[in-house]
């Protein structure tokens, strides 16, 4: 089953995508916002493209864990979305994801500008990747 990951920002969503098997996420698209009605047609239309059986949205916490205003806006933009789409739709603490995706992003060589495109694609793989590494590891557990 495939998973849609989300790193949903005021001006622009992150897109990634895993693998049939769910290992492995990649960075798909940066969807640049338009309207709410639009954001959500284009994700709807990405579930059905993608087969998708679940979407990762990243929830972005404080350092000390606590939901700030962005947290708000994302879970505002989240239940609209539940009403798009009809599969489940998960949070996933999203706090350093954006570091890690640039960082991901230099190693590669990117060039400044390259990174600035796809870095917030980027940093919804690196969610995605982050809950699909935790769920298999949960699965290991005896």
């Amino acid at each position: 089953m495939r998973l849609l990951g989300l790193d949903i920002g005021d001006k622009r969503i992150g897109i990634a995508v895993s693998d049939p098997t769910g290992f492995l996420a990649t960075a798909e698209r940066v969807l640049k916002r338009q309207s709410l009605e639009k954001d959500m047609q284009a994700l709807a239309a990405l579930v059905q493209e993608y087969q998708v059986g679940a979407i990762v949205v990243g929830l972005p916490l404080h350092l000390n864990g606590t939901a700030g205003e962005q947290a708000e806006r994302v879970r505002h933009f989240v239940e609209r979305l539940e009403r798009h789409v009809s599969v489940p739709v998960v949070y996933w603490d999203e706090r350093l994801s954006t570091a890690g995706a640039q960082r991901l992003l230099i190693e590669a060589g990117l060039r400044p500008a390259d990174r600035a495109a796809r870095l917030d694609a980027a940093a919804a793989a690196v969610i995605l990747q982050n809950y699909l590494d935790y769920q298999r590891q949960k699965d290991k557990q005896p």
